[in-house]
């Protein structure tokens, strides 16, 4: 099974997708969609939908897993994530891939059995459990594919509460 992770962002999306066999998950490929804050917002929205659906198009995930958006005292910033995160949507329903989508706490709670796990915790984990050399820079690709492996935990105790 194919799993894409996205860590959502206007300036800064990461992108994570892993490969999930039996128990066993590996990371495929990770990254950054970067656009310029100079931009006009719709070019870039544009530009993240695209590159989104060039990497969807080439591994072709199963699920497109987001991070859900929580509340930020930056209003401003909330709005353009939103408008990141609708773009991302739009992109992984047209792929046909299934959408899931998990609060920061819950990707904690999948990688380290903790909700309120600290930023380094949650890299070592995504090094460890993937098998990495590093831990993947920036923190978005780490976040994003911290995500991809929540989704293939979660996506496992799904089938067992539904009898699958």
């Amino acid at each position: 099974m194919i799993i894409l992770g996205i860590d959502p962002g206007t300036a800064r999306c990461g992108y994570g997708v892993i490969e999930k066999k039996g128990s066993a998950v590996r990371a495929v490929a990770y990254g950054l969609i970067e656009t310029d804050k100079n931009t006009e917002p719709a070019l870039r929205l544009k530009k993240i939908y695209d590159e989104l659906s060039d990497i969807i198009d080439e591994y072709k995930p199963e699920f497109v897993s987001v991070e859900k958006l929580f509340f930020n005292k930056n209003v401003t910033n909330a709005i353009s994530v939103a408008e990141a995160r609708g773009v991302i949507l739009l992109s992984a329903v047209l792929s046909g891939a299934s959408i899931r989508e998990y609060t920061p706490m819950q990707v904690k709670m999948a990688l380290t059995g903790y909700g309120k796990a600290d930023k380094k915790q949650m890299q070592n984990m995504i090094k460890i459990l993937l098998g990495l050399k590093s831990v993947p820079k920036p923190d978005d690709v780490a976040d994003a594919l911290a995500i991809a492996v929540c989704c293939s935990s979660c996506y496992k105790i799904e089938n067992i509460n539904q009898g699958k």
